[in-house]
């Protein structure tokens, strides 16, 4: 790609909110480049000028998104050692992202499995990256005797975190501290107890509130 052109990075992000925008609708598959072109108001030969194919404007989509939620969690997470402060910096930066970016998150969701090459193996990079702290993170909460595995854990707690697209509204539902908050305490409550002699047993009463005390939406704020 050329980016030797005043505003190359601003009109690149305008495409690739375009074609996010497409995919989210039509599906990588079914989407063309002339939609894209539609969408943009850019000619196909300006498109062009970006990008060499359909599938390099999914690989940006995906790469950028992964890169930038990637690159602040390893960012804050730097501001603490305790894995419970983790867990809810990394549950708040993951929603508040993607609560600005619906289609994009829609897009990473249908289309994980639409690259190919060296496309699919520099965005897996990045995932592999991302999953990994979080399930380091867990890791370290994970209590003694529990019976639910490390893997099912994390890939749980993201199905919870990406599932947002189909039913979230900014500005309609709670705010992005208060969801973020909602999954941690709904998250731990099940993964804590997972520790108990009794299936399904409760926490302690105040268990849930003294593992986020201190850590309210005021300090989160970025």
């Amino acid at each position: 790609m050329r980016q030797d052109r005043p505003g190359y990075d601003e009109k690149l992000a305008t495409i690739l909110r375009a074609a996010a925008a497409v995919f989210a609708e039509k599906g990588y598959h079914q989407a063309s480049i002339r939609d894209i072109s539609r969408a943009t108001g850019v000619s196909l030969s300006g498109l062009y000028y970006y990008v060499r194919s359909k599938e390099e404007l999914l690989f940006l989509i995906q790469d950028h998104c992964f890169g930038a939620v990637l690159e602040n969690l390893e960012r804050i997470l730097g501001e603490t050692e305790d894995p419970r402060v983790r867990l809810r910096l990394l549950v708040e930066n993951h929603v508040r992202f993607f609560a600005s970016n619906m289609q994009e998150m829609k897009v990473l969701s249908h289309e994980a499995d639409s690259l190919s090459g060296e496309f699919r193996r520099r965005v897996n990079a990045k995932k592999k990256r991302y999953t990994d702290l979080c399930m380091g993170i867990l890791q370290e909460l994970r209590p003694a005797g529990s019976r639910i595995d490390l893997r099912v854990a994390t890939f749980g707690l993201f199905g919870m975190l990406n599932w947002i697209y189909n039913w979230y509204h900014p500005g309609r539902d709670v705010p992005v501290e208060e969801l973020a908050d909602g999954f941690c305490r709904l998250f731990l409550q099940g993964y804590l107890a997972a520790g108990s002699d009794s299936t399904g047993a409760a926490l302690p009463a105040g268990a849930v509130e003294a593992m986020t005390a201190g850590h309210g939406p005021s300090i989160w704020r970025r």
